[in-house]
């Protein structure tokens, strides 16, 4: 797994030439400007959208909340949060 990229790979060498006259043969951390937020790579927040949307059809579909946190190995108290933010939304 690659850790980093060369500069010489990805800047032009006028700004490498620029950033050593501060930065001497140092590592050096360039931060994003964007940042995703979680779950969107790897999908991981699509998912739980899509599985709490069938948790609330399912409870309005007349599915107990008891029954509810069987089905999904989550809390009563989980299963009525997700009820509640689909609910106000």
């Amino acid at each position: 797994m690659k850790r980093y990229n060369n500069a010489r790979d990805v800047l032009p060498e006028s700004l490498i030439r620029e950033i050593q006259k501060y930065v001497r043969g140092a590592h050096l951390y360039i931060p994003q400007t964007e940042r995703k937020g979680w779950g969107e790579t790897s999908g991981a927040r699509d998912e739980l959208e899509r599985r709490n949307k069938e948790i609330y059809q399912k409870y309005m579909d007349g599915i107990g909340v008891t029954e509810l946190s069987e089905i999904y190995h989550l809390s009563e108290e989980r299963i009525r949060g997700i009820l509640y933010e689909l609910h106000t939304e």
